[in-house]
């Protein structure tokens, strides 16, 4: 083969490469740029993504470990677990300015929750009376503050309100009193906030249980309220409210009162039984009640009883507990079941002598009320914000007027009454304010009521038979108390037996006749209605207010 020969294959083959090269300008300029540009675009959002990426799965796994785990959540159910000892959780009526800057642990209800923005939580927690503002805030790094991590934030600011709540936090000051807490200086920054108890829907809310009429305004823009009814059918909750709270308070007190004073005064306190053999006032009013194979009566008063405890040498006793009237009436101040305050005492020359130590008794009660529950922030106060009154006038000493007298007043106002008949409700509400208008006095006594409207024990009067020894207490007009000097001689007893309509066997009562066949001192005594007195001394609109459980004829639960 030639050398030209040899030659012609590689030309062959490089030239049409070098002919394509020679055909085309190839990519310009600006197209390279172009593309450089986009491939750097790519490039940054690939580096971008990936620092997402990474800032997320570093995010994610920071949020994963939860800084406040264990500060928070739904304790296990209260079993007295650890009896290992501890200090006593706090009471919130304790509170001072010797607390701030110190940790306390408390149990109170969560009563609102509001929140401002994502980093803090303004909590109301309810003990009782007493509340105080509670302070979450989200703090995840800062040192010197509790740390508070978002998932805590979060679950506490879910907690249904009225749950019964486990907080542990500082106790601080605060530059402006807080307005809507009772506790107005001082607040609890938050550092551990447990659910301790949780709870159902409520069928009545705190807020209109509490709400007064005034407050719920008028028209298409009246608040809820709620009613009697409803208030009683849901008792458990109503009895949450700061009214209720203070109104049983109240009605602790005079309990407490009416020991304190006869307990200084040498009574002995005594319980009868309520499961009676015969019926102690008349028939018409008792609960007969099947008694294994015979019948017996829930007792209308410890009267028999009380008077045979005298007979028995206890000069001067006192009870407390409850009576049993059948009555079927449905007004504002009776019910079927009552508390009942009852003495019986000895005496030495006259009647009055129970009666002077029984006004003073009031009148001592009375003042205390005001001193221990009164003032701007007493419990007086607290119901006079739903319940609106006037207060109470006490006199320095009782206004005692004759049923006669009584009866001439309201026959001087216009009233046509019998001197011998007993008073209406509207005869002793319109004497209470004649009283009131003559002699500044919201309580008062009338004494000497006409024989045939008393009890068969009740001791005539000696000098017009028309009358007996007996009296009645009133406040605003209406009865509180009712008593007398006591039949004492057997043989009187058993005459004033027969004169009953109709007459009464004295061998159903043969153990209370006894009694005084034995000897019993001359003596009087008096029962007074407690819960009357918490519902007249705070004016409030219905005797059920007063009373935790009430019963009328239309009520037996809850």
């Amino acid at each position: 083969m030639s050398e030209e020969q040899s030659r012609k294959p590689a030309e062959n083959v490089a030239g049409p490469s070098q002919e394509t090269a020679e055909g085309s300008a190839g990519p310009s300029k600006s197209a390279l740029k172009k593309q450089a540009k986009e491939e750097e675009k790519a490039r940054k959002a690939a580096e971008r993504k990936r620092k997402e990426d990474e800032a997320k799965a570093a995010k994610d796994a920071a949020e994963s470990v939860d800084i406040s785990s264990g500060n928070y959540g739904v304790l296990p159910l209260h079993q007295s677990q650890d009896d290992t000892p501890k200090e006593p959780l706090k009471r919130l009526v304790t509170v001072g300015s010797e607390d701030v800057g110190k940790t306390v642990l408390f149990r109170a209800r969560l009563a609102s929750l509001r929140q401002q923005g994502n980093k803090l939580l303004f909590c109301e927690f309810r003990q009782s009376l007493v509340s105080i503002q509670g302070l979450l805030e989200l703090n995840e790094n800062k040192e010197g503050k509790p740390l508070v991590s978002k998932q805590m934030m979060k679950a506490c600011s879910s907690i249904t309100l009225e749950s019964l709540v486990l907080v542990e936090g500082v106790i601080q000051a605060v530059e402006k009193p807080i307005q809507a807490t009772t506790i107005k200086n001082f607040e609890v920054h938050i550092s551990k906030f447990w659910t301790a108890i949780s709870i159902a829907p409520l069928p009545i809310q705190m807020d209109a249980a509490s709400r007064s009429e005034e407050d719920a305004g008028e028209g298409e823009t009246k608040l809820v309220t709620i009613g009697l009814d409803t208030r009683l059918n849901n008792r458990v909750i109503d009895l949450r409210t700061t009214t209720n709270q203070a109104i049983f308070r109240i009605r602790s007190g005079v309990k407490h009162l009416f020991r304190e004073y006869l307990d200084a005064r040498g009574f002995v306190e005594f319980e009868t039984p309520k499961l009676q053999g015969a019926m102690t006032e008349s028939g018409a009013s008792v609960f007969k009640v099947t008694y294994f194979e015979r019948s017996a009566f829930l007792a209308q008063s410890p009267q028999l009883a009380k008077q045979m405890i005298v007979s028995g040498d206890f000069d001067r006793m006192y009870e407390i507990g409850p009576v049993f009237r059948a009555e079927n009436s449905w007004g504002p101040r009776h019910m079927t079941e009552f508390t009942g305050m009852d003495i019986e005492m000895a005496i030495d020359h006259h009647y009055h002598e129970v009666v002077s130590l029984l006004e003073d008794l009031l009148i001592f009660i009375f003042h205390e009320l005001n001193k221990r529950f009164g003032g701007p922030s007493g419990e007086i106060e607290w119901v006079r914000k739903q319940w609106p009154s006037e207060p109470f006038v006490v006199p320095e000493k009782a206004v005692r007027l004759r049923f006669s007298e009584g009866i001439r007043m309201l026959r001087e106002a216009g009233r046509e009454v019998d001197e011998l008949e007993d008073l209406s409700t509207e005869d002793e509400k319109l004497l209470g304010r004649l009283v009131k208008e003559r002699y500044n006095t919201d309580f008062f006594v009338l004494d000497k009521f006409p024989l045939k409207i008393r009890p068969f024990y009740t001791m005539p009067d000696p000098h017009d038979e028309r009358y007996s020894n007996s009296y009645d207490f009133f406040m605003r007009g209406q009865e509180i108390l009712s008593g007398a000097q006591r039949v004492h001689d057997p043989e009187l007893l058993k005459h004033r037996m027969s004169l009953v309509d109709p007459p009464i066997d004295p061998s159903i009562m043969q153990d209370y006749v006894n009694a005084f066949e034995y000897g019993a001192p001359p003596h009087a005594g008096a029962g007074l209605g407690l819960d009357r007195i918490v519902q007249f001394f705070l004016n409030l609109p219905n005797i059920r207010l007063a009373t935790p459980f009430p019963r009328d004829p239309g009520r037996i639960a809850p």
